[in-house]
């Protein structure tokens, strides 16, 4: 069976391609239209659309496929092990513009894989060689993979690995932590290296985690030989961050956004992230959420963190906002750096 090459979007120029990863309850349409206006990455994901018995496409994940405005392929994200419900799920989408159909296999969020789903299929290689198997066999377009090093070691790394080689997936996102690792243990590329070398040109490869610079990104893929980078929390710190990747892989002297330019990121992240009938109390609180990675750009000894952990209210938040981002000549001040 023939399926699509991934191929880096035309017009990107990105030597370096990246994406930017699913994240639940953050890459929805509104941070993707943020991260769009400060330099898109080559390719967006979905949050996972889950997949039971009595699942229906998420409407409001939906409109990050049908309305994202950017001209970078967006990639549907799946969660599940039911086979007759996954089927189901890929019929549905597609109708939908999508560039390709992602299976979770490394959420590491215990209520999910608690369900055998995410992260916890990396315990069963059959399960996943049945999955993958049933996918190709109703979707002849890009079929990709995020996964995990493994679920608590690398029982079945190389396993999988030529799972993924037997069914032809197109690309595979490797985040380099087990499960149970969440995502403060030690990062062992090695086994991205591993992945590289074992599904050559067959499966392009993506690096994820703890890549928190565009230099680190680019560093990375010369180092593992990767085809490009996945990311995902430093995106929510520094929204700029693929734009940066693709200056920095051209040898340009990449964008230093200021504190005046997070001012307004975080201003915009706020009014985007607001739906109508939340009360603001419950807004705040979702917006503390980005703004504890947000918070880590600001070097003032915590704090701007101290102080937005304490605010309840809106007219505080933003308080806070032009005090730390603003005032004076901390507008002029470059972050990230």
């Amino acid at each position: 069976m023939l399926t699509p090459r991934i191929e880096t979007p035309v017009g990107s120029n990105s030597l370096c391609p990246s994406a930017l990863a699913p994240m639940q309850d953050v890459t929805g349409l509104p941070f993707m239209t943020i991260i769009g206006k400060r330099g898109e990455p080559d390719m967006f994901f979905t949050e996972f659309f889950r997949v039971h018995e009595n699942s229906r496409l998420d409407p409001e994940i939906l409109t990050s496929i049908s309305h994202n405005p950017t001209n970078r392929p967006v990639f549907a994200q799946l969660i599940g092990e039911n086979i007759q419900y996954i089927k189901r799920t890929i019929y549905d989408l597609k109708q939908y513009p999508i560039a390709g159909i992602d299976l979770n296999m490394g959420c590491p969020a215990p209520r999910v894989y608690k369900k055998k789903v995410g992260g916890a299929l990396l315990k069963d290689p059959k399960k996943i060689d049945q999955i993958l198997g049933s996918m190709r066999a109703v979707w002849t377009g890009n079929l990709t993979v995020k996964m995990r090093i493994g679920f608590e070691d690398d029982r079945n790394f190389e396993e999988i690995l030529k799972i993924i080689l037997k069914h032809q997936i197109d690309m595979l996102s490797v985040h380099v932590r087990t499960v149970t690792g969440g995502y403060n243990t030690r990062p062992q590329y090695q086994y991205v290296k591993k992945a590289v070398d074992l599904l050559g040109e067959k499966c392009p490869v993506l690096v994820n985690g703890s890549i928190d610079s565009a230099e680190d990104a680019w560093g990375l893929k010369q180092k593992l030989g990767t085809y490009g980078v996945m990311i995902g929390r430093a995106a929510i710190r520094n929204p700029w961050i693929f734009r940066q990747i693709r200056e920095v892989s051209q040898g340009a002297t990449p964008y230093v956004p200021k504190r005046a330019d997070l001012y307004f990121y975080c201003h915009e992240l706020y009014e985007k992230l607001k739906k109508p009938g939340m009360e603001e109390q419950k807004m705040v609180s979702r917006m503390k959420k980005f703004l504890n990675y947000i918070g880590a750009a600001i070097m003032d000894n915590g704090v701007f963190l101290n102080q937005m952990r304490r605010a309840f209210l809106k007219d505080e938040l933003f308080g806070i906002f032009r005090e730390h981002l603003l005032d004076g000549d901390k507008s002029n001040m470059e972050i990230y750096t």
